[in-house]
């Protein structure tokens, strides 16, 4: 009979899988025995795999050029990474060494760009895309950056406002784009994303503001829509409608030869995830294409920017189950040596899935359980994956500990999370290693933080 915990995953899924491997009872991710990883540096753990980063730029980039080459389409394709998913040195290092581009969403972000300008892994022929609601310091470092020679970076106008100050004081020639106001998905609270400005408003205020500036050209055109890129009626409907506007507007506007599609690809989160990114970037491709040749225009650049895709499958997070808690006849609860709320605050606030799989404990049998976190608040807890409505672990028993390991968590959880900052019950921040491979395909890992001290606590609390 079969029901030990391999079983269930194997009856269940296509396993072992790219990433994912068992040997003796124990997981392998990336061909890193997890284990030995907890031997060295405990639970709980917070991991960054680099090569995944790279290797996500290298598969979005062969998806477009593929599908470019398939329409013979004239454009060229642009990766940028969206910093915001993770601003950590070493994410956008590993990222850069694949010659992107960056955007930004907020004033700092730009004096990390800078920063990385100074240790020059960047020159200033990188195109930058400044994107968001800009208050005065995010104006004033934009204007800066191009002022300083960074003649490729492209403040998005997220309303018409914005374009005074850049006007006032931009030296010479510059370049902007602009954001369509997309109309949400019809479940969405609100009808029209607070993002952009209207469809109906683009042209007019090209031909009444911009047009009579010759130190402005509009080069771009930026799309984007909530639930990211995902072959629906309602996707294709948007995208439609912004190449729509893009020809319309190409037509009085010889300078804008960019459209940019924001992020959107969608990231593992269970076993069983299915995602036909080839299909959807070669009927993106085509759908341009067909649009600007029946418009009579040149077909545009395609920008992306690419976040969680670039940087979510990167990351996992390891604990330890310090107890299980049987509180009555149905639900057993495996309390965790940390929190989710502050630790994956995503599955706190938006019912966040991640894979989820034991560290051990593979040829035992199984049984279902529900998850707690260390806080006194009821919402933290973690009890179904995004492909049932029930977690599975292999049995508890006191003398052998198991450990577990949520994957695919790269993107965002830090910055949620307040990384460095006062955590809900003073949980502190766990340990941060990163790994890498050296010249010979071997892994090897490194301590990027300690576990966060209740000195850095108090010191931020003012004792």
């Amino acid at each position: 009979m079969k029901i030990k915990y391999i079983d269930l995953i194997e009856q269940t899924f296509d396993f072992p899988q790219e990433e994912f491997d068992v040997a003796d009872g124990e997981i392998r991710w990336h061909d890193i025995p997890l284990m030995d990883i907890i031997k060295q540096y405990g639970t709980p753990l917070k991991i960054t795999y680099l090569p995944k980063i790279s290797e996500q730029i290298q598969k979005a980039r062969r998806f477009f050029n593929v599908a470019m080459a398939k329409v013979d389409y004239h454009g060229d394709y642009k990766y940028c990474y969206c910093t915001k998913s993770s601003h950590f040195s070493f994410v956008i290092e590993e990222a850069l060494k694949n010659k992107i581009n960056l955007e930004t969403s907020s004033a700092f972000d730009v004096n990390i760009i800078e920063e990385i300008f100074n240790t020059g892994l960047i020159d200033k022929g990188i195109f930058i895309i400044a994107n968001g609601f800009k208050r005065p310091q995010y104006l004033e470092n934009i204007t800066r950056l191009i002022n300083n020679g960074f003649k490729n970076t492209i403040p998005i106008l997220d309303n018409m406002d914005e374009i005074d100050y850049f006007e006032q004081n931009v030296k010479g020639k510059f370049k902007i784009g602009m954001r369509i106001a997309s109309e949400e998905e019809p479940m969405f609270s609100f009808y029209t994303s607070r993002l952009g400005i209207r469809y109906n408003d683009i042209l007019p205020f090209y031909k009444d503001h911009i047009k009579k500036n010759p130190n402005i050209g509009l080069k771009m055109l930026h799309f984007f829509i909530n639930t990211g890129i995902r072959d629906t009626s309602y996707y294709w409907n948007e995208l439609s409608k912004s190449l729509n506007v893009y020809c319309a507007l190409k037509k009085i506007c010889p300078e804008l030869d960019s459209i940019n599609i924001g992020g959107g690809f969608p990231i593992k989160n269970s076993l069983g995830f299915e995602y036909d990114y080839e299909y959807m970037a070669e009927e993106i491709v085509a759908q341009i294409k067909y649009t600007c040749e029946q418009n009579q225009v040149p077909e545009p650049d395609i920008f992306t920017e690419f976040g969680s895709f670039t940087v979510g499958e990167s990351g996992a997070v390891l604990y330890s189950i310090l107890d299980q808690k049987r509180q009555n006849d149905r639900e057993l609860w495996n309390m965790i040596d940390s929190s989710f709320m502050t630790t994956l605050p995503d599955t706190w606030a938006i019912n966040q899935r991640f894979i989820l799989l034991p560290i051990n404990r593979w040829d035992v049998e199984y049984q279902r359980v529900c998850l707690g976190g260390l806080t006194c608040d009821s919402q933290d807890y973690y009890n179904d994956e995004a492909h049932s409505n029930a977690v599975f672990l292999p049995k508890y028993v006191d003398e052998d500990p198991l450990y577990i390991g949520f994957f695919h968590t790269g993107a965002y959880q830090e910055s949620l999370g307040g990384y460095g900052g006062i955590q809900h019950c003073l949980i502190p921040a766990p340990k941060h290693i990163i790994i890498d491979l050296d010249e010979n395909g071997e892994y090897f890992p490194k301590l990027f933080a300690k576990e966060q001290s209740f000195k850095s606590m108090l010191k931020t609390l003012g004792y």
